[in-house]
């Protein structure tokens, strides 16, 4: 999926669409992103050695989680309820793609579970779990 195709299942737009693709396989959501270097959430952190901010991290990873869930939210907005157990192992630089390997632990209707991971080349980045409730009205 492009941006263009996550824009009609997301409800992010620019600036906040922060994934470039997303593939679905195997159960999975594969979401890719290439950071440039003049995103709004580098600058400043940190000045002469951009780092990715974690919570950054972690809404991306998020985005991808959400395509996951494509037809469960269809018309509902995807709205997190909570972010557990997330480490950050390496940090992630301008210039690096990270990819984002997620996939779905469980669903409660209208709450769903997922676990997320990042990693730039082999080199894992982040890792967590993450969980919506899919809303309407929003």
């Amino acid at each position: 999926m492009t941006r263009e195709e996550l824009k009609q299942i997301i409800p992010h737009r620019e600036p906040m669409l922060l994934i470039d693709e997303v593939i679905l396989d195997d159960g999975k959501a594969i979401g890719t992103y290439h950071v440039r270097g003049d995103e709004f959430f580098l600058q400043g952190h940190f000045p002469c050695n951009p780092i990715l901010p974690g919570v950054i991290q972690c809404e991306m990873a998020a985005q991808t989680c959400a395509v996951l869930f494509t037809e469960q939210i269809k018309g509902k907005t995807p709205l997190f309820t909570g972010i557990n157990n997330v480490k950050f192992k390496n940090p992630i630089k301008p210039g690096d793609t990270i990819k984002f390997i997620c996939e779905i632990d469980r669903i409660k209707e209208p709450f769903y579970f997922t676990k997320g991971k990042a990693y730039v080349g082999e080199k894992l980045c982040m890792s967590g779990e993450f969980s919506f409730a899919a809303v309407g009205g929003i």
